[in-house]
């Protein structure tokens, strides 16, 4: 048992960091977000208001007139773009949960200490401003075609960002993570 533990001592240590990371920052949120659970009050949380903000400063950019409006029934901030209501910006739409898997996997294939800190922060830079765009590209495709919004809401666009995220773990194990240094060292 000694030699196995020994043998896959590497795999546990990942797991160990992904999963203590993955913990810890999920509990945090989940902290966070508990500001904001009243039932009545349908109240959403200050960085679902952001990105939903930014999602109507890039449709309005992009020509589009578009507004926002605290949904009556629910908590989700309404997207009404060229006066028809065409999504809802939700809790899960913020892609805070895809930064965190994103940084559990980076910690847990740690490399250098400031490396490390930069990528999180750019990576989770980038997620959010590819998440935003998915979200803008999102509301247009559904304006345009919202019959198309089980594959297009379901498929397409989580295909996207969590492929983004699939490469940018890529080149961090490649490149920069402990992996790498031992590889190419």
């Amino acid at each position: 048992m000694k030699k196995y533990l020994s043998l896959y001592r590497p795999f546990f240590v990942f797991l160990a960091k992904f999963f203590g990371v993955y913990v810890v920052l999920t509990v945090l949120y989940r902290w966070y977000l508990s500001g904001f659970e009243s039932v009545l009050s349908f109240e959403v949380d200050g960085f679902t208001q952001s990105v939903a903000r930014q999602v109507q400063w890039v449709l309005q950019a992009l020509d589009f007139q578009a507004q926002l409006e605290p949904h009556p029934a629910q908590a989700s901030v309404k997207l009404i773009l060229e006066n028809v209501y065409v999504s809802r910006v939700v809790e899960g739409c913020n892609a805070i949960s895809v930064m965190i898997l994103f940084v559990a996997f980076v910690v847990a294939f740690s490399g250098k200490w400031k490396t490390t800190v930069l990528y999180v922060l750019l990576g989770s830079l980038l997620i959010h401003v590819l998440n935003v765009l998915r979200i803008a590209l999102l509301s247009v495709a559904l304006y345009y075609n919202p019959e198309q919004e089980p594959l297009l809401h379901g498929v397409v666009f989580p295909l996207f960002i969590y492929g983004v995220v699939f490469l940018l773990w890529v080149f961090w194990v490649n490149q920069f993570s402990d992996y790498a240094a031992r590889k190419n060292g």
